[in-house]
């Protein structure tokens, strides 16, 4: 979830709902059905299929999972298949993860760069400005799965993801819900049963899931805390009531459930945040945005003071121009990208006056850092009759979730930056 000042979970978790897709490159979309598609080969096969239920549990570290080893996730990890971690993309963050991992892009091309964004032509997207977080033309030109399959004549249904409340390319999922951060995890459960309960033909062929627990756990009071703990137990409680739900319905075998994480969670130097207004001044407006992956756009004039002053190595931190990013995080070319990004250090929180005068409190726990942090690494489990049982791969990418995705839904590939190869041990033959 978003790096904070102030403890912020409900409403940075509402952010979650953001609608915001841009991209600088074109992406390759499916053909819009023709008017009997529900009858065509893909769409008849693809029905046929089980549901798949993509599950998140944000801010779910591996280490976590393997230490606490809640019930119910431990026996899907034994029933099905687990990676040995996932990379998330760069940033690290809620927003552009949640968005990769539905669209096999990364987020420089899918446009969600940050939870916080300034579009060229839209202007800023933040969780207060509701026209920005409704408005379809921030995520259209990237195509989430819950579109994809309604191409496809199926139906989705999605229970809180980015974009969700959104008409992209003039889609809404078939069932969706304005995010609700209050509502207990058993009332989600029994929302998604209630999907499921409907006849073949009504039910959806993708839904989603999302729980906030373990992040706001994680962010309140840091990783590896007890309160961590009692989260995933309390999100485990709620899969378990959806095992129950599944096994009395004789549905148990009628799903194909993915559960990811967006990121982990690394523990903050709270008493040294590094201020990037240290060697000059910058305005509120200059500083887009701060915490862990910081975003300068600089006034008109100011271009070269300000870049003689942040680019390069500090004290906790590194700036670079937007074109000259480590090449391995795959980002800087997108226009909502601001023209000097820089990167905390593991553990480090980067501020500056006006979001000091804010007040508050620095999180003692945090992500977006570098994505090949041990501390960043996210999880991937399956279970489902599709899946192979025992299965163990090696690490992934988040943009490798999508083709997976595709390939339950017996769906045709489509073009994007995940690889099909790297999920491909976990299905079953």
């Amino acid at each position: 979830m978003p790096h904070r000042l102030a403890i912020a979970g409900l409403a940075a978790l509402c952010a979650l709902l953001l609608t915001a897709c841009h991209t600088a490159a074109p992406v390759a979309r499916l053909v819009p059905p023709a008017a009997d598609d529900a009858a065509s080969p893909v769409a008849s096969a693809a029905a046929s299929r089980p549901t798949v239920l993509l599950i998140s549990i944000d801010g779910l570290h591996p280490d976590t999972l393997a230490r606490v080893a809640p019930p119910t996730l431990r026996r899907w990890q034994q029933e099905g298949a687990r990676a040995a971690w996932m990379q998330p993309a760069y940033p690290t963050l809620t927003f552009p993860n949640h968005y990769t991992q539905v669209t096999g892009l990364e987020p420089d091309r899918h446009g969600i760069i940050h939870n916080r964004m300034v579009d060229p032509a839209l202007g800023p997207f933040r969780l207060s400005l509701r026209a920005a977080v409704a408005d379809g033309r921030w995520y259209d030109a990237a195509e989430p799965l819950w579109v994809t399959v309604q191409r496809h004549g199926l139906r989705s249904a999605t229970l809180f993801w980015p974009g969700s409340e959104a008409r992209i390319d003039g889609v809404r999922p078939n069932d969706w819900l304005p995010y609700a951060g209050d509502m207990p995890h058993a009332a989600r459960i029994d929302r998604v049963l209630g999907w499921l309960d409907r006849d073949k033909a009504a039910r959806p062929a993708f839904i989603t899931l999302y729980f906030a627990a373990v992040d706001e756990a994680g962010h309140s009071h840091g990783p590896d805390t007890p309160e961590v703990d009692a989260a995933l137990h309390d999100v485990d409680a709620a899969l378990a009531r959806l095992d129950a739900g599944l096994t009395r319905r004789g549905l148990r075998d009628a799903l194909d459930i993915v559960v990811v994480s967006d990121h982990g969670m690394a523990r903050v130097d709270t008493e040294r945040p590094r201020r990037l207004d240290a060697r000059i001044r910058l305005h509120d407006d200059e500083v887009v945005t701060s915490g862990e992956v910081a975003g300068i756009a600089p006034r008109p004039g100011r271009e070269t003071a300000i870049a003689a002053a942040l680019l390069g190595r500090h004290d906790g931190y590194q700036c670079w121009r937007r074109e000259a990013l480590p090449p391995q995080w795959r980002f800087g070319s997108h226009p909502r990208v601001p023209p000097i990004i820089c990167q905390a250090d593991e553990g480090v929180h980067l501020t500056h006056a006006a979001r000091l005068a804010q007040g508050g409190r620095i999180s003692p726990g945090a992500h977006g850092y570098a994505p090949d942090l041990p501390s960043m690494r996210a999880v991937f489990v399956a279970r489902g009759p599709s899946i192979a049982p025992g299965a163990v791969l090696p690490p992934i990418r988040a943009v490798d979730v999508h083709p997976l995705l595709l390939a339950l839904l017996d769906l045709p590939p489509m073009a994007g930056d995940g690889d099909p190869a790297a999920t491909r041990a976990a299905l079953r033959r």
